[in-house]
């Protein structure tokens, strides 16, 4: 059985006992803190696919906070003109949480 979600604006595909990373949740949540999120678009329990119109009522997903900050691998931005000497090189490191799904409930 999975589900897809949306955690802040993004489509995660979530089954049980599974480690998501979504985008950074705060500094409110703790590690070994439980979060639910309702926004369940889609269930598919062995076969039996159900879509939501936006969501599925009464699904969620329950998740454990398992690490509160995890950043990610480094994503470097390069801008060039050619024949203008311009050349910027930047770059980031995106912060993530990282959730293990405890429950799915459909």
């Amino acid at each position: 059985m999975f589900v897809i979600v949306e955690i802040q604006g993004q489509q995660f595909k979530a089954e049980k006992d599974k480690f998501l990373y979504v985008h950074y949740l705060g500094e409110e949540k703790k590690e070994g803190e439980t979060v639910e999120f309702d926004r369940v678009l889609l269930v598919d329990a062995d076969g039996a696919v159900k879509v939501g119109a936006p969501t599925v009522e009464g699904a969620k997903v329950v998740c454990e906070v398992k690490r509160p900050l995890v950043k990610g691998e480094k994503v470097i931005v390069f801008k060039k003109k050619r024949r203008k000497g311009y050349r910027r090189k930047n770059g980031h490191r995106q912060y993530f949480t990282q959730l293990v799904i405890k429950d799915v409930i459909a």
